[in-house]
Parts: structure tokens; C-alpha cells; sequence
């Protein structure tokens, strides 16, 4: 791991160091500091000059204020001649902004994904993006994780005859029919209509789940307002109980109220992309510092880092040499 630095910004710095564990590093440390205007500045308190530079920042709450930290410490990092900055956002928040679905309407995912480049990035590294084609958005490379295959290991060490894979939406039926695959069960979906921010909803479920205990996957849960609307509809339906499980897992306004008030939610499951609430008694984190400190490790040396997704993602499985090859 020769000629490897990073740091942290103040999202996240916990998953920065199990990442830096991971890869046998240091994490190098950052300055972040406030003047009397209330505008920030960053210091990279490492030599930068030509290393493979990785900054840790997921864009958590308070938003705006980590974004800026982002920004700052990326062009500080260009202006100390960095030989390649990568920006690793294990949440891109911004990833909901994808469309103009209403008139006069921003694009942040786009703008975003500007702002960065323009700052000084050369690679993202992101994971469970919200919509597909926010990976088009950066004008750079971008490495685009999943933890499919974490949240699969964890359901495999129990009993999952009668479950069945639920997505509260069509729009996440891939990943959910993805999960069912690697845990060998039938797929379910929700018909959603959202109402607003914090307000959904769900009309029908298409799919078979009388009797059956549901594994509720989404690639995010902020309010809680979908989770809560699905598992009353699957209730409804005739399913016995529902385990929740997310990439990430935000939990923000009372989100934690209506997930552990909610009668037939047996368990919440998600991952260490953002920071866990520390008062939500019996939530399951998953660490995926491993899956970025390897592919840390793979893009530093030049190596594929779509082979991590091999038994995962059929779409980057490799491609069978044609024949005639010479």
C-alpha cells in the first residue's frame, strides 16, 4: 500500500479507520477549521505530492456542511500536487436528484457531480447509488459498490424457509430480485405512489406473501414513512412479520419511532455507510469497510475492481472469451 494517503472529513471518521485498518494504514489527519464569517477551510496535515490520495466523506446530515468539507479538502489536495485524488462517498445524497420531474426544477445529482470534478477529483467510489444513471453524471471514473452480497450473508445464517424478498417499489425490484437470487427465494414488490418527502403510498403488492415472512430491502431509509407503509400493506396481504434491510440506513426525523413502534418489524438491518443513531436499540450493523479498503487496494494497484462483484451482480460477471480468440 506504498504511496497511499487518506483522510477523513468529519462525516464519517470511523468508517475511515476501519477502512485504513483494513488496508494495514494510517489515516492522515485533517484540519478542518471555522473562520469568524462562518466559511471553512481545510488543512491535509500529509505530504500529498504525487501519492494516490482517498478521501472519506459520505454526504450525511448535516449535508451542505460535509459537501463543503468534500470540496475543500479535494482541492487542497490538488493544490499539494496530488498524483490521483479520489473521492470515496459511501453515500452519494445527492443521488436523489436525478430528473426534472417538475417544471424549473435543480438537478443537484448532476450539479454535484460537477462541483467535484471541477474541485479536483479524478475517481469516486461510491455505493448503492439511488438511481442507475447518476453513475453517468461524473465526467470521471466511478467505482460503484454494492452490499448485496454483505446483506446476503448476514440472512444466510438462518433458517429463511417460508421468506420472501420484498422491494418497496418497482424501482428497486432489481436489487431485491438480486438478493432473492443469492438467498435462493421468491421476489415480492410494492406498487408505490409517493405523496410527498415523508409521505407514500402503497397501493398493491404484486407477488405472492400470505403466510410468509418478508425481507424488506431498500437502498436507503431516511423518514421510515415507506418501510412502515410496505410492511402494513404486507401485514394486510397476509404476511406473518417483516425484516427491514438497507444500504443506508439515514433514520432521520422519527424514523426510529415508527421503525421500532411498528408491531410486525422484527429486526432493522444496514450497513456502516453513514454513522448508526446511537438510540435505536437492536439495529443490525453491517461493516463494508472491507469491500472499500479492497477496492482501495485494486484501484491503487491497477487491478479490476469489478471482480468483487462476482456471484453478486450477474451484469459484471466477466464476459466469456469469443471463440477464434488469436
Amino acid at each position: 500500500m506504498k504511496g497511499i494517503v487518506v483522510f477523513s472529513g468529519s462525516a464519517h471518521p470511523s468508517l475511515a479507520d476501519e477502512i485504513c485498518a483494513h488496508l494495514d494504514l494510517p489515516r492522515s489527519h485533517v484540519r478542518i477549521s471555522r473562520f469568524s464569517n462562518d466559511c471553512l477551510q481545510a488543512q491535509l496535515l500529509a505530504n500529498c505530492r504525487q501519492r494516490d490520495v482517498y478521501i472519506v466523506q459520505p454526504l450525511v446530515p448535516p449535508t451542505q456542511e460535509h459537501l463543503m468539507e468534500l470540496l475543500l479538502m479535494v482541492n487542497a489536495a490538488r493544490g499539494a500536487s496530488a498524483g490521483q485524488i479520489t473521492a470515496v462517498m459511501p453515500h452519494y445524497a445527492y443521488a436523489r436528484s436525478d430528473k426534472k420531474d417538475a417544471s424549473r426544477i435543480s438537478i443537484g445529482g448532476r450539479l454535484v457531480a460537477d462541483l467535484l470534478v471541477t474541485a479536483g477529483v479524478d475517481r469516486v467510489l461510491t455505493m448503492a447509488l439511488h438511481a442507475p444513471q447518476v453513475h453517468g453524471f461524473f465526467s470521471v471514473p466511478v467505482d460503484h459498490l454494492t452490499a448485496l452480497g454483505v446483506i446476503a450473508e448476514h440472512y444466510r445464517q438462518r433458517d429463511l424457509s417460508n421468506h420472501v424478498v420484498v422491494s418497496p417499489d418497482l424501482g428497486n425490484a432489481k436489487q431485491a430480485t438480486l438478493l432473492a437470487r443469492l438467498l435462493g427465494l421468491p421476489v415480492a414488490a410494492g406498487n408505490k405512489q409517493r405523496l410527498a418527502d415523508d409521505r407514500v403510498v402503497i397501493s398493491s403488492i404484486v407477488g405472492d406473501v400470505v403466510g410468509k415472512k418478508a425481507i424488506v430491502l431498500d437502498d436507503e431509509i431516511a423518514t421510515g414513512g415507506s418501510i412502515v407503509e410496505i410492511v402494513a400493506k404486507l401485514v394486510e396481504e397476509g404476511c406473518v412479520e417483516a425484516s427491514v434491510a438497507c444500504t443506508h440506513g439515514l433514520f432521520t426525523g422519527s424514523a426510529v419511532e415508527r421503525l421500532t413502534t411498528a408491531q410486525h418489524i422484527a429486526e432493522v438491518v444496514t450497513t456502516n455507510t453513514v454513522p448508526a443513531p446511537a438510540d435505536f436499540p437492536g439495529l443490525q450493523v453491517l461493516s463494508v469497510a472491507s469491500l472499500f479498503a479492497e477496492a482501495i487496494a485494486r484501484i491503487h494497484g491497477g487491478r479490476s475492481v469489478s471482480t468483487l462483484f462476482n456471484g453478486v451482480d450477474p451484469a459484471y460477471a466477466p464476459p466469456p472469451e469469443p471463440e477464434g480468440l488469436f
